[in-house]
């Protein structure tokens, strides 16, 4: 009986005892190169939030500024109902919040006002969205996320974090297109976004 027992734990540990003999293969030897890279994780972003925000402000900008190019100059003075803002003062706030936002969230001055009124040209006032967008580009190109609860200058004189004036300007940045898509949409025009891609 102890003969038959020793002989089934020889049967065992033989072939481990050889296995360990064997040189352990690395990594690199067991899988292909493709595969090991594939399973390195990424590094986390450093700045998830200012990165985004810059994303999304160059689709915003796409977008924006082609719709001010595509109302007609005559509907300009468009307004849905008597109680909504005119086609033109859209595209002043429009320049005025991209202006205010992105000189709080990068510290740096924004462009002089300009005194767009809801009279002045479509040159005027397309210009202005343009400008906009591009202060907005330029200034928020080296922010990010090391200071975003540091306080920024808010509408009526009131403070915000600078994490928080990111979440406005990318939540604005969304309404202030859709109210141009909607204009456009009332006048027979199609939005940017609302062509389907071509393949």
């Amino acid at each position: 009986m102890t003969r038959m027992i020793l002989g089934m734990i020889a049967a065992v540990l033989l072939p481990l005892a050889a296995g360990a003999q064997q040189p352990t293969p690395t990594p690199a030897a067991v899988q292909p190169p493709a595969a090991t890279a594939a399973q390195t994780p990424s590094q986390p972003d450093p700045n998830p939030l200012s990165n985004v925000m810059r994303r999304v402000l160059d689709r915003r900008a796409k977008a924006m500024i082609p719709a001010a190019e595509l109302m007609p100059v005559d509907k300009y003075s468009y307004r849905p109902t008597p109680d909504q803002m005119t086609y033109a003062h859209l595209e002043i706030h429009i320049a005025e919040t991209n202006n205010f936002l992105c000189s709080g969230i990068s510290g740096t001055a924004a462009p002089t006002d300009q005194k767009l009124a809801d009279t002045d040209t479509k040159e005027k006032l397309v210009a202005a969205v343009k400008s906009s967008f591009e202060y907005c580009t330029q200034a928020m190109a080296k922010v990010d996320d090391s200071k975003l609860s540091e306080q920024v200058p808010f509408f009526g004189g009131d403070k915000i974090s600078r994490a928080g004036a990111m979440v406005v300007l990318a939540s604005a940045l969304s309404d202030h297109y859709g109210a141009q898509a909607m204009y456009l949409r009332l006048n027979g025009i199609v939005p940017p976004t609302g062509n389907p891609k071509k393949d």
